[in-house]
């Protein structure tokens, strides 16, 4: 399908998308107040899906009853997590469900504005926004009174520069205050003091997507999908060496070997699986052994020394060099550390630098270790996480796949010790 005819369909789509329901949810939160939409969705154990997994009922509740003023929705389509696409996928297939999600959002915690902010390349995306948003202000649906309800809510779409960092919340909200995209010391939260000084809170897409089902069905049967820790369906976007990538909407808890081998379709011809990164780039590695006896939820996760985060899968195949890829990964997020904080700036440097080193063949066999110690001292130390982007894959990879960096190290390729040069 085309973007002209994804567009079309989108616009139309307002009519199919009511016709199944939608926007019906919206006008039973409207009729429920405010403090039972919140406590439902508390009730479902629904957390954030754009990786820190807070519950979301919880980060709604924060918002102070008692503030003055203007209140503030964001929606972070944002998106810059390397091997994440499914917030993308979600907002050209099923955008009102984004929109609805945030007017039943809006209302809960007593917000009249709400922003999307959309990764800067998303241009097509943007369009479909646009045209959504505009189909559903003419249906009464976002705008002034809406359904009669005295409830106003409207949507601006803010599109982003392509900057990584913006993806995390309180850079995210300079950016839309037209401020250097950098993020903020916390205390005061967003809740509290967010965008333009108000309370805010701020959503990931796919997480504002699931609210209306919530409204619509009740606590209890979203719960009832998925694992004790980590209720609903969680939508896993997949990518490497596999027969079927793309983006699976599964229940919480699925084992990854179901992931991959009935979903996906297994691994592409016939290679062997080497090592998966299951939160995206940013997440540590597990071994094979490890991937296969685990589930995808938040606890299962965690105990195997990983983390769900955004549910981007990256398959890694026998034959990829752990070191190259880690390079890969180091590059970018050099590239991406807005720089205010010294153990990611220089880090992320240094760590750039060594593996350029050991892939280029002027490794020293001290290098390791110096890198071992470089990603151990940027852990914790920083006021966002992407300095832990980098050091937790590179700690992972360092310490499970150790004789590929101490081959790079000795000047020789990693081939000898198991690994293989990336294509």
């Amino acid at each position: 399908m085309n973007e002209r005819t994804l567009l079309r369909d989108n616009v139309a789509d307002i009519a199919a998308y009511f016709a199944a329901g939608g926007w019906r949810p919206l006008k039973k939160a409207l009729s429920m107040g405010r403090a039972a939409v919140i406590a439902e969705v508390t009730a479902s154990g629904l957390r954030g899906r754009g990786g820190a997994g807070f519950p979301t009922g919880r980060k709604w509740s924060f918002v102070p009853q008692d503030a003055q003023g203007p209140r503030y929705l964001v929606c972070n389509a944002d998106e810059g997590e390397p091997g994440a696409f499914k917030d993308r996928e979600l907002l050209r297939r099923n955008p009102q469900a984004v929109l609805e999600g945030m007017a039943i959002a809006g209302y809960a915690i007593g917000a009249s504005l709400g922003y999307i902010y959309i990764r800067g390349e998303f241009s097509a995306e943007a369009e479909f926004l646009t045209a959504a948003i505009t189909a559903a202000r003419a249906k009464g649906f976002l705008g002034a009174n809406i359904l009669g309800s005295g409830f106003d809510f409207d949507i601006h779409l803010h599109r982003g520069a392509g900057a990584y960092i913006c993806g995390e919340e309180t850079a995210l909200l300079s950016s839309i205050e037209g401020l250097r995209g950098q993020p903020r010391l916390k205390p005061p939260f967003p809740a509290v003091k967010g965008l333009f000084g108000a309370p805010t809170v701020v959503n990931n897409a796919e997480t504002l997507a699931a609210v209306p089902s919530i409204l619509e069905r009740g606590a209890a049967w979203y719960a009832s999908t998925g694992s004790p820790d980590s209720p609903g369906t969680k939508l896993f976007c997949v990518s490497g060496a596999v027969n079927r990538p793309g983006v699976y909407e599964l229940p919480l808890g699925v084992p990854f070997r179901e992931l991959l081998e009935t979903h996906c379709g297994g691994m592409k011809d016939g290679r062997k699986l080497k090592a998966v990164l299951p939160g995206g780039a940013s997440s540590p590695a597990l071994t094979a052994a490890e991937a296969m006896a685990v589930n995808m939820d938040y606890a299962s996760l965690a105990a195997a020394g990983s983390m769900l985060g955004s549910g981007a899968v990256i398959v890694i195949e026998e034959g990829r060099c752990m070191v190259e890829l880690l390079g890969v990964l180091a590059r970018f997020y050099r590239h991406e550390s807005c720089g205010q904080c010294a153990p990611c700036r220089e880090g992320c440097a240094w760590a750039d630098k060594l593996l350029a080193g050991l892939e280029a063949g002027r490794g020293r066999p001290s290098d390791v270790e110096t890198l071992r110690s470089c990603a151990a001292a940027m852990t914790g130390r920083t006021i966002c996480p992407l300095a832990d982007s980098l050091a937790l894959p590179a700690l992972s990879f360092i310490s499970k796949f150790r004789a590929e960096f101490d081959a790079h190290a000795a000047g020789r390729t990693c081939r000898a010790a198991g690994g293989g040069r990336l294509a």
